[in-house]
């Protein structure tokens, strides 16, 4: 089933949700029934080969349909929201002019908003940038010191420190940073944003789980990626020699396969780290689309883990949101 689009509605799909609960898979579906071209909202899976902690979706998943933002860029180039929201932009302007649908899919909910709502970040000096975000990082090494972050966020921004948990080291560094930076809180910033209304006309779903099958998903999912050599591609990045603050060495999968590597913990602990870490983002992930306003939630469980099912019922639901 296909429909024409009308360009001059600015129409985007949104297939979001946490990792592992198949959002490639049905986005693949929905863009073979829409006449769609998918443009990925993932950090990891753009990088050149980061394949493996990254999911990464093979030539054989895509099934012929058009994927953008997916192995364009080298581990050494940094990927940051900026990067992701003009190199988006510029595939869905090219998806409109070939009068096809674009679908974007991930599970990066800071990425999905900024080009949702055009969020305009303002410029940073990048040696500054990377300078604040390196000594912070520095500080957060050791549990006084995660504390102490912790406690000045609670200074500067009391805001954000109500709404961040504690445990959450990368958003409570991301708002000092923030801070040290423009010398205002990035909860204002952020209020700010918010009045900004969607330019697009959107059919924005996040596909959900059980959280315990979710979880059994995520767990088995790991398991995979060892089985398929997570460990030799980290070895492979870990051969690049990249700084320790490159966006790509970040990855969950990839640092705790490289704490390993550096001999800072065992293979089970970097395992069983992945696990919880991937648990842990999901739960962030989930909590980021619950703030999202005009979304509908697909819970895959409902559907009896139908796919043909699911991806029917949420077709439908575009052709009526996009008409």
């Amino acid at each position: 089933m296909k429909t024409t689009i009308d360009i001059n509605k600015r129409p985007l799909v949104i297939i979001a949700g946490p990792t592992a609960v198949g959002k490639t898979a049905t986005s693949v579906q929905l863009a073979k029934r829409l006449g769609g071209e998918i443009v990925s909202a993932d950090s990891v899976q753009v990088y050149r080969g980061l394949d493996i902690g990254s999911a990464k979706v093979t030539k054989e998943e895509m099934e012929g349909v058009p994927h953008h933002l997916i192995d364009v860029i080298d581990p050494e180039t940094n990927y940051d929201v900026n990067r992701f929201k003009n190199m988006a932009e510029e595939a869905i302007e090219k998806i409109y002019e070939r009068g096809h649908l674009p679908i974007l899919v991930g599970g990066t909910g800071f990425y999905i908003q900024a080009l949702l709502y055009g969020i305009d970040f303002t410029e940073e000096n990048e040696e500054m940038h990377r300078a604040i975000r390196g000594r912070l990082e520095k500080e957060a090494e050791t549990m006084e010191g995660r504390e102490g972050l912790y406690r000045q966020l609670k200074e500067i921004d009391p805001e954000s420190a109500m709404r961040i948990h504690p445990n959450n080291i990368p958003r409570v560094i991301r708002a000092i940073e923030f801070y040290e930076l423009h010398k205002t809180p990035i909860s204002l910033h952020n209020a700010e944003e918010k009045q900004k209304t969607a330019r697009f006309q959107t059919a924005f779903f996040v596909l959900t789980d059980d959280r315990q099958r979710l979880y059994e998903r995520i767990n088995k999912r790991v398991d995979g990626m060892m089985d398929s050599g997570l460990l030799e591609e980290a070895k492979w990045l870990k051969a690049l020699q990249l700084p320790e603050d490159a966006t790509s060495m970040k990855g969950i999968g990839y640092r705790e396969m490289l704490a390993y590597l550096d001999n800072r913990c065992t293979i089970e602990d970097a395992v069983e780290a992945i696990k919880k870490n991937s648990r842990n983002y999901a739960k962030r992930q989930l909590t980021w689309f619950r703030r999202e306003q005009n979304v509908e939630w697909v819970n895959i469980a409902e559907f009896n883990y139908k796919k043909e099912t699911i991806t029917e019922w949420i077709t439908e639901k575009c052709l009526k949101l996009l008409a």
